[in-house]
């Protein structure tokens, strides 16, 4: 993967903008929305599924409310253009939350034909996973605060030239910025914890499709995602215990130069603690993916898999893939019962084994295990503003009562349900069950597996008289010793507006 391609198509792109003539079409087909969410419960924290996949906007306490508005345009308003320009804002204020006042997106997005340059804070959906039911994404998911970045990518499935839509492409490369300094400072205050600033987000990812819906019913769908955090500055960082340096300062202003980009681009370097065991520059992280669709007359199925990986002993063939994600899906004909099923089943608790030993002139032989997934000695944790950047299900640092930003359950096993339906056209319903273990992680192991379920039901009420309007009311409950046990419900009510909507 060549960065400059990258830096070149972008220079293309900008230097071929449209007129600013054809900007007035930036008033119509804009949307605005408005939420208010309430949520009351007893218990050890909030249900475990309205904490949890809200982009960052869940929270644990038991009592919380949010008030929530947001307008913009989406760039697919000009799908019969060959530029397509979209907008976002967001805004978010909230009670009992870790912020009273949130932007949680503030975007534009600079399309060209297939190519699209998106510039800041964005909700951005899972690869090749239902955004309703799944449990996430094990490297990319939907619990946490979008990033700031820049993003160049191929949004949607591109077909290849040539191969008459047998073979479609999708990418992106970006590069962004954490915005959880006065998170970290908070949540770690009065403690000797590691905390970070103004730590820098690498993502890329390419996912190759084959198959020809209008040929065969069957399509396959395969890629891999990786991303990494690098840069920023790092307080009450140790050195290694096994090669101490009379100099090292807990303090440390981590490399932020072009190559530290680069190393993030192409994993390389190594980090500012490593010592003479030099490891790759910052959190190096990925997941292949693979999918299979059957596209049916009026319904469909698919399986997929996720494996999930930290260094190279997981991202290739070194050991054996036990740790995966897969999943299934049917969605079903209309009707009044049952319009999609999902199951998924996650094991995490092999992570390359329970031995690590780098090559020492005694023992010059390497074993590499205790990949720890989500923790890191730099960074704390695979996380943003306490919440996991990947699955949920390996419980985020904001459940931590101790101010450590770290993942105390990584080495997990569960199986997950999500059912929906629409008995009525003004009635929908969805519910979110799991039933996992955890065995804690292999430097702090629980000395028995602790249980935990999850439940959410919720229905949503869209009149169809008040079109835009929607009342939804949700149930949630935790059992067990992994989270304690709670119950509590949700209450929210929208309303989705347009101006100059454009009729078609």
């Amino acid at each position: 993967m060549d960065i400059k391609k990258y830096l070149l198509a972008a220079l293309l792109l900008l230097g071929t903008a449209p007129s600013w003539a054809q900007f007035s079409r930036l008033g119509k087909d804009v949307e605005y929305q408005g939420t208010v969410q309430a949520t009351a419960g007893s218990g050890d924290s909030a249900p475990f599924w309205f904490t949890n996949n809200r982009y960052g906007l869940g929270t644990t306490e038991r009592n919380s409310a949010l008030l929530r508005a947001s307008i913009g345009r989406a760039a697919e308003a000009d799908s019969a253009r060959k530029w397509r320009i979209g907008y976002g804002l967001d805004l978010v204020g909230a009670v009992n939350h870790d912020s009273p006042i949130v932007i949680q997106q503030l975007f534009a997005d600079f399309q060209y034909k297939a190519l699209r340059l998106s510039v800041g804070q964005k909700e951005r959906p899972m690869e090749m996973k239902n955004q309703r039911l799944s449990s996430g994404g094990l490297t990319m998911g939907i619990g946490a605060r979008p990033i700031p970045q820049v993003r160049l990518e191929l949004p949607d499935f591109w077909v290849i030239p040539r191969t008459k839509g047998w073979l479609a492409l999708k990418a992106h490369i970006a590069y962004g910025m954490y915005t959880d300094n006065g998170w970290q400072d908070d949540f770690t205050s009065g403690t000797s914890n590691l905390r970070t600033h103004n730590s820098l987000f690498h993502s890329k990812a390419g996912f190759l499709r084959i198959g020809n819906t209008e040929k065969f019913p069957l399509t396959l769908t395969g890629g891999l995602e990786m991303l990494a955090q690098f840069a920023g500055e790092a307080w009450n960082l140790e050195d290694r215990e096994d090669h101490s340096d009379p100099n090292f300062s807990s303090h440390q202003k981590l490399p932020h130069g072009i190559k530290s980009f680069w190393h993030a681009l192409i994993p390389g370097g190594n980090d500012t603690n490593d010592g003479d065991y030099s490891n790759a520059e910052g959190n190096q992280l990925g997941s292949w993916h693979i999918r299979l669709d059957y596209h049916g007359k009026g319904w469909g199925a698919s399986l997929y898999a996720e494996h999930f990986f930290e260094d190279h002993s997981q991202m290739f063939w070194q050991y054996p893939w036990k740790d995966m994600l897969y999943g299934g899906e049917v969605r079903l004909p209309r009707n009044p019962i049952v319009t999609t099923l999902l199951y998924e089943h996650l094991r995490t608790t092999d992570q390359s084994g329970p031995v690590y030993h780098d090559a020492t002139s005694t023992f010059p032989g390497e074993v590499f295990g205790i990949d720890n997934y989500y923790n890191h000695h730099i960074y704390g944790g695979w996380q943003h503003a306490g919440y996991a950047m990947g699955s949920p299900l390996l419980i985020s640092p904001v459940y931590n009562s101790d101010g450590k930003i770290a993942f105390k359950h990584n080495r997990v096993k569960a199986n997950h349900f999500g059912i929906e339906g629409q008995p009525h056209n003004d009635v929908a319903y969805r519910i979110l069950y799991t039933h996992q273990k955890s065995w804690g992680t292999y430097s702090t192991p629980l000395p028995d597996p602790a249980k935990a379920d999850y439940l959410m039901a919720e229905v949503t009420y869209s009149p169809h008289q008040i079109k835009g309007l929607s009342i939804a009311a949700a149930y949630g409950q935790n059992w067990g010793k992994l989270l304690g046990t709670s119950k509590g419900a949700m209450l929210t009510v929208g309303y989705t507006g347009w101006i100059n909507k454009t009729k078609k």
